[in-house]
């Protein structure tokens, strides 16, 4: 899948609540964009992508049924 799939997953499962499936997006984004920038800018915004996942913590636990 390319960023435009993942986002029109998103789109059409109601997945922008979803924090999860926004940062397989930022990732997928960056991955396709590795190329055209530096490697520092890559690593800067890999550690920003990263330190939001983290963030999201394990607010899923007892309920992965219900969101995944």
């Amino acid at each position: 899948m390319d960023s435009k799939d993942i986002a029109h997953y998103i789109n059409i499962t109601n997945g922008a609540s979803k924090p999860w499936l926004l940062v397989q997006l930022r990732l997928k984004k960056l991955q396709e964009r590795r190329a055209e920038i530096s490697h520092e800018e890559y690593v800067k915004e890999l550690e920003d992508i990263h330190e939001d996942m983290m963030k999201l913590g394990e607010w899923w636990r007892g309920k992965e049924s219900e969101v995944f």
